[in-house]
């Protein structure tokens, strides 16, 4: 098994699920269990996907679902800026900093 606690996209992708974890604490009673649980669960297979690709000979496939995933992650976080599920402005540009800062 590979190691993969060194990777910067790692990092990056843990730092965003436990980021999630404590804003979606914040989100109202109906966002924090749509939006907010498909942020989360998002947010956790994207860290998942670096874990696999990274162990995998064939790294392409694999990646290609992450980026899919960062995509929807984007998708999530603005319809949750739309709805005003973020608690604050911050809380918003936060999440989209950093998926701007992995492509």
């Amino acid at each position: 098994m590979a190691r993969y606690e060194h990777l910067p996209i790692y990092k990056a992708a843990l730092d965003l699920c436990v980021y999630f974890e404590k804003i979606v604490r914040n989100f109202d009673r109906y966002h924090k269990y749509t939006l907010g649980s498909d942020l989360r669960k998002r947010a956790l297979s994207a860290a998942m996907l670096v874990i696999k690709a990274n162990d995998a000979n064939n790294k392409l496939s694999l990646l290609l679902e992450l980026k899919e995933t960062l995509d929807e992650i984007k998708i999530l976080i603005r319809i949750a800026k739309e709805v005003k599920a973020f608690n604050s402005f911050k809380s918003f540009t936060v999440s989209v900093n950093w998926l701007r800062s992995q492509k």
